[in-house]
């Protein structure tokens, strides 16, 4: 397994931030997701051997996240989530400084921070001091630095953050890239659920330190009931309502779509009986596919 670890446990002070948390992963791209607060950046630090756990073991890539911090480091790259930029450093110079700290000599690390930026698109500007970067180049400059040692796994925290959505895509493709044809196992922790869906196969989601779902996302998006998108015109509360109290859960969108997740013992034909009923007009109803995002709030009891 590339990442194995059993009954972590960490807390700040009185603040659990971890409590019991295992994992065996070896997926090539897996998403790491969960809100605010819920042990994301934590678990990162612990896999690092930023962190010693209060209780629990693990290992990474065969190395113990207790006793051998500095080979998980030398093999793994991590991409965090603030700027990390040393001012008056050009970007070649940036990134095979990090491949120097992690064990490399120094002309290797030229050569191959000159590779790296290459490959991130940063060829014509590896020669700009590092504060004239863009928020993209910074971005993609992170990114460069992960890989100039050739690590067998990276760790990227919110690589999308900040960027626009042609930025976004980009950075999206490279990652692709990465996991698909480089042989990198890629660990992606992000907030934006659609980053996570275009890229991994499988997802870890915590909730409150504890791990709420994990596996791969097309199973676990098989939710236990059928879901419909619908637009309707009528005073609906009584009529949305009653659908409640035939089992059925309501999310309205901000584009004022309806999403009805019905359970399969029921006949939708009942939700057009009860609009008739409420004279209800429906406007628009599709069966329609479940998202990350209603696995997402399924698994961290988001109604």
């Amino acid at each position: 397994m590339s990442i194995e670890v059993n009954d972590l446990h960490f807390s700040y002070g009185k603040v659990k931030a971890l409590s019991g948390v295992g994992l065996d992963l070896e997926e090539q791209a897996i998403g790491l997701l969960g809100p605010n607060g819920a042990g994301k950046s934590t678990l990162l630090r612990i896999l690092l051997g930023f962190l010693s756990p209060d209780e629990g073991e693990g290992k990474v890539l065969g190395y113990d996240i207790k006793e051998q911090q500095s080979l998980i480091r030398r093999h793994v790259g991590y991409m965090p989530e603030d700027d990390c930029f040393i001012p008056g450093m050009d970007a070649v110079t940036f990134t095979s400084y990090f491949g120097e700290l992690s064990g490399m000599p120094r002309q290797e690390a030229m050569k191959r921070a000159h590779e790296v930026l290459y490959y991130v698109g940063l060829e014509e500007g590896r020669y700009r001091l590092l504060e004239t970067y863009s928020v993209g180049m910074k971005q993609r400059l992170k990114l460069a630095q992960t890989l100039v040692h050739d690590p067998k796994l990276l760790f990227l925290d919110e690589p999308t953050s900040s960027l626009d959505p042609q930025g976004r895509k980009e950075i999206l493709e490279l990652i692709k890239d990465i996991s698909s044809k480089k042989d990198i196992q890629v660990l992606i922790s992000s907030h934006i659920l659609p980053d996570i869906e275009a890229v991994c196969s499988h997802v870890v989601i915590l909730n409150k330190g504890q791990i709420a779902a994990q596996g791969e996302i097309s199973k676990l998006k098989e939710l236990k009931y059928r879901l419909y998108e619908m637009k309707v015109k009528g005073e609906a509360q009584s009529f949305l309502e009653k659908l409640k109290k035939m089992g059925c859960r309501i999310e309205a969108t901000e584009d004022m779509i309806l999403k009805v997740y019905m359970r399969p013992n029921k006949n939708p034909q009942e939700i057009f009986r009860l609009a008739s009923e409420e004279r209800i007009q429906i406007r628009h109803f599709v069966k329609s596919q479940s998202t990350l995002e209603d696995l997402f709030a399924k698994a961290v009891g988001v109604d």
